[in-house]
């Protein structure tokens, strides 16, 4: 084993679209564990919309990181070191160990990952928190009925095309959002969606959104606001729901968007509008985890992956993932297991 490793650190807060030298790659040590303490090697390191919001120093749902920090982030990796844990040499753990190459851990938040299950990979995706972020979102907040018109922007991401399936598989009809010919082609030919449309070939999304949902709009599943979001509140129908996940379209603008002001439709529709966080689900994750497994199983949930290799890269895919660059969960391979 070397002797230290890579780690990347929040070297100054982004304006606007993050660049890479807002990103250090810095050298450390490698940590020995003490008493209770376990060292995992990352396998496979994870980026995601809600770390965008963290680089802020602004109050939110989480602490800000502070510059000089080793970033948050999901990982998969192995315990390679243990003193005294319930974790043996070996285990595929999974946890929010950062941006880095090893980390030591005390086991809070970590959970053993079967690799005969799934590959490892999946355990960031379909079967870790955007899986989890799409089925309680959309079941518990969203709360569609077999029938029902489910509509899902960012729908070829790592949440949005598991909205859709399990929509699919409630019985909806459901219409995705993307933002290219290529994710449009994806999510209906491959993904089984009913309908979507390119917003960046589209002029006026209230007039596409009533094309292909004649029968108006039952659910919104948000992941991106702005103007699309504006155009579902003119076509929702009575007792239409929306859950907000993300608001990725907002999440680099170093100018607030000025945009209508529609809350009066949820007057006139009497309709729900609800931000939730995957977290507040956390005591049900085995439930959706097993129901994702079973459906990944018998073909009823597909995913894909957008994989870089190297931590180096981890600043640009996460600036790729930002613009969109990425189908499905996109994830950077740090090691081999």
């Amino acid at each position: 084993m070397p002797q230290t490793h890579r780690q990347i650190t929040l070297a100054a807060r982004p304006i606007g679209y993050p660049k890479v030298s807002d990103f250090q790659l810095i050298s450390a040590p490698i940590p020995a564990p003490k008493a209770g303490e376990i060292l995992v090697r990352t396998i496979y390191l994870s980026v995601d919309p809600y770390q965008r919001g963290r680089m802020r120093d602004a109050p939110s749902y989480a602490r800000p990181a502070q510059i000089g920090e080793v970033l948050v982030g999901g990982v998969v990796g192995q315990v390679i070191a243990t003193k005294g844990t319930e974790f043996r040499e070996g285990d595929i753990v999974q946890g929010n160990l950062g941006w880095q190459e090893y980390a030591l851990s005390d086991g809070s938040g970590l959970r053993k990952i079967d690799p005969t299950r799934a590959p490892i990979s999946t355990a960031l995706g379909v079967l870790g928190m955007p899986g989890m972020t799409a089925y309680f979102g959309l079941l518990e907040i969203g709360k569609p009925k077999s029938g029902e018109t489910v509509v899902v922007s960012g729908a070829a991401g790592a949440v949005g095309s598991l909205v859709g399936q399990i929509a699919k598989n409630k019985g909806c009809r459901v219409v995705g959002i993307a933002g290219s010919d290529y994710k449009i082609d994806y999510v209906t030919n491959e993904l089984g969606f009913d309908a979507a449309f390119n917003y960046k070939t589209v002029s006026n999304y209230s007039e596409k959104l009533k094309e292909m949902c004649p029968g108006g709009i039952d659910v919104y599943f948000d992941n991106v606001g702005g103007p699309i979001t504006d155009a579902v509140f003119l076509n929702l129908n009575v007792k239409g729901r929306i859950a907000i996940c993300g608001q990725i379209s907002q999440y680099n603008l170093e100018k607030p968007e000025f945009g209508p002001r529609l809350l009066w439709q949820l007057i006139v529709k009497r309709a729900r509008v609800e931000g939730f966080l995957v977290s507040e689900f956390a005591d049900r994750y085995e439930e959706g985890l097993r129901q994702m497994a079973e459906w990944l199983k018998t073909g009823k949930v597909k995913y894909r992956e957008t994989i870089v290799e190297g931590i180096e890269n981890t600043p640009m895919a996460f600036i790729g993932m930002l613009k969109g660059e990425n189908i499905g969960k996109q994830l950077v391979k740090i090691s081999e297991l």
